[in-house]
């Protein structure tokens, strides 16, 4: 029988007798409390002839059930989006012409409850390339945050694009392939507080 249990900012998982430890995200955000009727995708950090690389474990992946993704966050998203990409497929191929009842989520620590909060992308479409269009705004693997190339303050980014945005461009999230999936998670949950009418469901990772 397999059973997961969070210990401060990790996920232990019990499998067969084996310990394995997958260091997660923390923040202080709770966006979403519990997942029921669930089935995970677990990626453990291994570095392989010097490469960091994500252990991917699907364990029994049923499509009709909640997808929670356990992710250690010193990997970079270059080494994990491959096989989430892959997922989303499967499910959405195993899913097509009927409605969509089932949701994906990566998980988190959340440092003011003590346990697992949970992050939605569901209607996310990773783009491994450059969006061509609109308005892009890019964090580096640095976390520096460029719009149309030009650094931006955190604390200035929603009015910056508003003022920049008064026709409505479709405004594009990009991230550096390079960037830790740990810092991802921050900066998505960062970027979700804002209230941005025109962001669209693709982003992209280059």
């Amino acid at each position: 029988m397999r059973k997961i249990t969070l210990l401060l900012a990790s996920v232990l998982l019990f499998s067969c007798g084996e310990e394995k430890k997958i260091l997660l995200p923390k923040a202080d955000v709770t966006l979403v409390k519990q997942v029921d009727d669930l089935s995970t995708i677990d990626m453990f950090f291994s570095v392989e002839n010097k490469d960091t690389i994500a252990d991917v474990s699907k364990n029994t992946v049923i499509t009709t059930t909640n997808w929670v993704f356990n992710i250690d966050k010193r990997l970079p998203l270059k080494s994990i989006l491959p096989d989430i990409v892959k997922l989303q497929e499967k499910k959405r191929k195993k899913s097509k012409g009927e409605v969509a009842t089932t949701q994906n989520y990566y998980s988190y620590a959340d440092s003011i409850g003590k346990n697992l909060a949970f992050l939605g992308f569901t209607n996310i479409q990773y783009k491994l390339q450059k969006p061509v269009e609109g308005i892009v705004v890019f964090i580096d693997k640095k976390n520096r945050i460029l719009v149309n190339d030009s650094v931006v303050e955190r604390k200035d980014l929603e009015k910056h694009i508003i003022r920049i945005n008064q026709d409505l461009k479709p405004v594009h999230y990009g991230f550096d392939k390079n960037m830790l999936y740990g810092n991802y998670l921050l900066n998505k949950l960062f970027l979700n507080a804002m209230e941005l009418k025109t962001v669209g469901s693709e982003e992209y990772v280059y």
